[in-house]
């Protein structure tokens, strides 16, 4: 806790007076333009990766990068992204996946959850992209194919399909190496129609 609050302490006396004006308009303008998904894992962070400021990003971080597919009723994750395509109108919408990802890991490798039940439950949302990593053990390809899968999951949600059909919103799938800083844009030739044709299927 002393980390923390020695990193605030620092924030307000060096970072904060510098962008002053940058807070200042925050104060009263919330206009992020791109939808950031990525893991829960300390290790990812979206602002440091894209070297966005304040302000830039809308980011929804879940174990695994998952995005549940779209069901009636309401939870969070649902909420968050409804919020940022038909409140917000954010421009692009990025899922990010990462190298080591432990949840991957865990259902790559077949790990023991019963200790964790809610985690287990959780990364069924990561059956289908365990279905069609053909390699068992492969973390890096079921890495790549999650990406993927839940860019379908995400176009099942009513404001990102709408969005798309209006063509006022992007997909990206991108995965982070951790050790390298690269990042790899999955859909850097792929088309919506690519990413999303599958929905169903990768949805279930």
């Amino acid at each position: 806790m002393q980390d923390l609050t020695e990193g605030v302490a620092r924030f307000q006396r060096d970072v904060f007076p510098a962008k002053a004006e940058l807070f200042a308009h925050l104060a009263t303008h919330h206009t992020p333009h791109t939808l950031f998904i990525g893991c829960s894992d300390a290790r990812v962070v979206p602002e440091l990766i894209t070297g966005t400021e304040p302000g830039d990003l809308f980011v929804i971080r879940t174990a695994g990068n998952l995005v549940p597919a779209h069901t009636p009723g309401a939870d969070g994750v649902a909420a968050s992204i409804e919020y940022a395509v038909a409140a917000l109108g954010v421009r692009d919408i990025v899922v990010c996946g990462h190298s080591a990802c432990g949840a991957m890991t865990a259902l790559a490798e077949g790990h023991d959850l019963s200790g964790a039940p809610a985690v287990a439950t959780w990364l069924r949302h990561a059956d289908a992209s365990r279905a069609r990593t053909t390699a068992a053990g492969d973390v890096p390809a079921l890495v790549r194919q999650n990406v993927r899968a839940q860019l379908a999951n995400l176009a099942t949600h009513p404001s990102v399909a709408r969005a798309l059909a209006e063509r006022k919103v992007t997909l990206r799938g991108w995965v982070f190496d951790i050790a390298t800083g690269n990042v790899e844009d999955l859909t850097a030739t792929g088309t919506v129609e690519d990413l999303t044709a599958a929905g169903p299927a990768l949805a279930a």
